[in-house]
């Protein structure tokens, strides 16, 4: 098992350490390699996550169609039916 040094810690980060490590009834040793392992762990995880752009991209899949972007475009606009209220404006 090898050894691991901190140099140059801050006070307060090192006490925070130690309270975490208590309230855990950890060693300060043992909560530092639990959170070294947690935030590797994580790191891992989000680095093979994907973006929320990827997932969508998955769930929609692509749109195949015979007609061309114009044609539907156009069937859309002359599906659409307009209301006397918003001829008038809001």
């Amino acid at each position: 098992m090898s050894n691991f040094q901190i140099k140059g810690m801050d006070d307060k980060l090192y006490e925070e350490l130690k309270r975490l490590a208590s309230k855990e009834k950890r060693s300060v040793s043992q909560q530092a390699v639990f959170l070294f392992r947690d935030y590797l762990a994580r790191k891992q995880y989000l680095r093979n996550a994907q973006t929320p752009a990827q997932v969508l991209l998955d769930l929609a899949g692509s749109w195949e169609d015979r007609e061309d972007a114009e044609a539907v475009i156009g069937r859309i606009k002359k599906a659409r039916k307009s209301s006397r209220k918003l001829r008038k404006g809001f």
